[in-house]
């Protein structure tokens, strides 16, 4: 997993939680409270962890598959978000869902489930930066490979 294309990929999908829905018409003044919110986060958050993944190549090491997972897990959400999250279009509350389905209930339908999925989408891509944090770790040493430990011998006490 390149950390370039991590940090690409969720800038744009930033973008299309914040204001995907002016693609489609239904853009209105919500917009202008999701953009500084959920956008901005959200994109420093993909910033930060295609760093931490960029980091984990210059160490030499591999991206994990919890983090990959993660990773696309977060991507999942952050598009059905997209999707759900209603803008004050017209005077009514207007999702891309609702849209293309046309009926109240859809409407409502998306505004319960874009909540859930926008928690669901940070929270997983928080999980992502700890799992990249983690893989750029070196490994903690065994008590065989510590000073004074080996065959049946004991670790210096560290106060001694």
């Amino acid at each position: 997993m390149n950390g370039r294309i991590v940090a690409i990929v969720g800038v744009v999908l930033a973008l299309w939680m914040a204001a995907g829905r002016w693609l489609f018409g239904i853009g209105g003044s919500l917009t202008w409270w999701y953009a500084p919110t959920i956008g901005l986060i959200y994109a420093a958050l993909s910033i930060w962890l295609g760093a931490r993944i960029r980091i984990t190549h210059a160490r030499g090491k591999r991206t994990g598959r919890a983090t990959i997972a993660s990773t696309v897990l977060t991507w999942l959400c952050a598009i059905g978000f997209g999707l759900t999250v209603p803008d004050l279009a017209g005077g009514q509350l207007v999702s891309i869902l609702s849209l293309a389905s046309g009926s109240a209930f859809s409407a409502e339908m998306s505004i319960a489930l874009c909540n859930p999925l926008g928690i669901i989408a940070f929270a997983i891509i928080v999980a992502a930066l700890a799992f990249a944090y983690a893989d750029a770790r070196d490994p903690k040493p065994e008590e065989d490979e510590l000073d004074g430990g080996g065959e049946g011998g004991m670790v210096a006490h560290p106060l001694a």
